[in-house]
């Protein structure tokens, strides 16, 4: 997650530590240290039929899902190992009917607690539940205005009810976020969907490319095309920048396109040297993609993977293994590799002056397209040009020296959506 306001701050003249807080970057020194966020998939149960859901939520909960002595115990052990963030998702978390009892013992052990949800079932009551809870923060799924997103949801009436449920959450005093997926079928709207979030004073946007993941993985026609892509982050670059100038507080980040990073620093350089080396620095102590380094996923059964995303690639079992064990095991291979990338990520990603920004982007979008873990990572949107790529290298070199520890900084609390 790539938090682009804070960033455009940065380019301001912010203080230290106002741009996108740091992970462990992958093949450094403490990179099998614990996640900074773990999103735990408690239920497989949903009431929408999402056309992207990456977990493949059905009407019915998994087998064998974990009982709430077995999620009390999963929570102490991951605040023992140093996780600092928990975010309760699913399916549709609010179906767990010890939900609450989860949130609190997480908040009690020291976790931040955030919820990802449907938004269709957050009533009042419930909303103030889970702020007495120590819920922190409630992100809701809007992929469209009215129609557009009841088509996605797969249920008429969904968008209304998404809606009501993020203001219930903001009035209840929890920090709110508004997701919203990236596909052809969704850019029209994405400008009224940030109008949306700033009209109903949402605390965060958070705007993520495609993973075709899940009931996603029939999605790839809807993959948006590189210069589509490039545009619509431009398109919430530039929004950044006028909420900042206007005042508005709500932040925007991004997701599962650690290029965005890049085309922003590449943006900035074009109108001040200094502010983008401020940036530069910033996201290369960050190391790009965060996968099985400072993000982890636990589904509903127990399993743990390097991300939420990854459900096909299972590290072990918290039911066999406590999740420190299984996380710090040095004989993982899958770990390792995505904790040590450069020179196992092929095409144009292994040329890129901009490697050590993104970290050779999703591993898991370029092998669910291309069969192959290490190659390109087909969401990339920069040019060859932008890349170096191509003769003469005309991107900016990014060299790994001049970092100091300072440019550094715990990875936030706030979740990576789905």
């Amino acid at each position: 997650m790539l938090n682009i306001t804070r960033l455009v701050a940065r380019e301001a003249g912010g203080a230290r530590g106002s741009g996108d807080p740091a992970a462990p970057r992958a093949g450094a020194p403490g990179a099998a240290r614990a996640p900074a966020v773990v999103v735990w998939n408690t239920t497989r149960r949903c009431t929408l039929r999402c056309r992207h859901c990456y977990a493949a939520a059905t009407v019915t909960p998994a087998r064998d899902e974990l009982t709430g002595a077995e999620g009390r115990a999963l929570i102490a052990d991951l605040a023992r190992s140093g996780v600092r963030s928990l975010v309760l998702s699913g399916g549709e978390p609010l179906l767990r009917p010890d939900l609450l009892d989860l949130a609190r013992a997480a908040a009690a052990a020291g976790l931040h607690v955030a919820l990802s949800t449907g938004g269709t079932l957050l009533d009042a009551a419930t909303a103030r539940a889970l702020a007495t809870a120590g819920v922190e923060y409630v992100g809701v799924s809007i992929d469209g205005i009215g129609p557009r997103h009841d088509r996605i949801r797969g249920v008429p009436g969904a968008f209304g009810l998404a809606l009501a449920g993020l203001r219930r959450a903001r009035d209840a005093g929890l920090r709110s976020g508004l997701r919203f997926t990236l596909t052809r079928t969704t850019r029209p709207d994405l400008e009224p969907v940030l109008d949306l979030l700033e009209a109903e004073r949402v605390d965060r946007g958070y705007v993520s490319h495609l993973v075709y993941v899940g009931r996603a993985r029939r999605l790839s026609g809807e993959a948006l095309g590189r210069r589509e892509a490039r545009d619509a982050v431009e398109t919430v670059f530039r929004r950044a920048e006028t909420w900042r100038a206007r005042g508005v507080a709500a932040e925007l980040v991004t997701g599962n396109n650690d290029a965005d990073g890049v085309a922003l620093y590449l943006r900035l350089r074009r109108r001040d040297g200094a502010a983008a080396a401020r940036v530069r620095r910033r996201l290369a102590a960050r190391g790009g993609n965060a996968t099985g380094v400072a993000i982890a996923s636990v589904d509903s059964r127990g399993d743990v993977h390097p991300d939420q995303f990854w459900a096909h690639a299972t590290l072990g079992s918290v039911r066999e293994r406590p999740f420190g064990a299984i996380w710090g095991d040095p004989r993982e291979p899958l770990l390792a590799a995505l904790r040590d990338r450069r020179g196992r990520v092929g095409g144009r990603c292994a040329g890129c002056v901009h490697f050590a920004l993104c970290g050779g982007g999703s591993r898991v979008r370029a092998e669910a397209l291309t069969g192959d873990l290490w190659a390109a990572d087909p969401g990339c949107h920069l040019t060859d040009a932008e890349t170096g790529v191509t003769s003469g290298r005309n991107g900016d070199a990014i060299e790994d020296d001049g970092l100091r520890a300072d440019d550094a900084a715990p990875r936030e609390c706030a979740p990576a959506g789905p």
